[in-house]
Formats: C-alpha cells, structure tokens, sequence
C-alpha cells in the first residue's frame, strides 16, 4: 500500500520557497534513488500545495518530520492518507 502526502502552501510560495528548495529536492531525490519515493510535485496555477506519493507511510512521516519546508512554515497543513492502488503500478 502507498502513502500520499498532501501539502498545502503558503502563498507566494514560489518566492518564498527560494532559499529552502535545494534541501527539499535533495531530500526527494535520495528517498527516490533509495526506491521510497514514486513521484512528487507542486501543484500549478495556483501554486498552492503538493502531493508526494511515497512506498509506505512511515517513509511519508519520516519526511514530513525534517523536511525543510515544514520546518521553516512553509507548509501551512499536511496529511498523509494511505492508498490501495487497484489498477496501475
């Protein structure tokens, strides 16, 4: 079973993003390379949030718990729903 985080955004978060972006994709990229992250993204028009489809909800709440954008109030609210994917992979 997957989790998925969902991240709401301040606003004017693509300015404000700026100087924390860099710790934030590099901790995505490592969970990806480690195989315990799908995919993750930023919402667009508006930029109001994300959504980040992780292998298991401990990975999800591990990230959450240091993630720079949630350290620095960047992310208004979080929350995290497990998902049974029936068709796809």
């Amino acid at each position: 079973m997957l989790a998925i985080l969902f991240y709401d955004y301040v606003p004017d978060m693509a300015e404000k993003r700026q100087p924390h972006r860099e710790g934030h994709l590099g901790m995505l990229t490592e969970l990806y390379a480690q195989g315990k992250l799908r995919m993750a993204g930023a919402y667009t028009d508006p930029l109001d949030g994300g959504a980040l489809v992780f292998t298991e909800r401990a990975a999800a709440e591990a990230f959450v718990a240091s993630d720079p954008y949630v350290a620095n109030g960047l992310v208004t609210n979080w929350r995290i729903r497990e998902w049974n994917v029936v068709v796809g992979g």
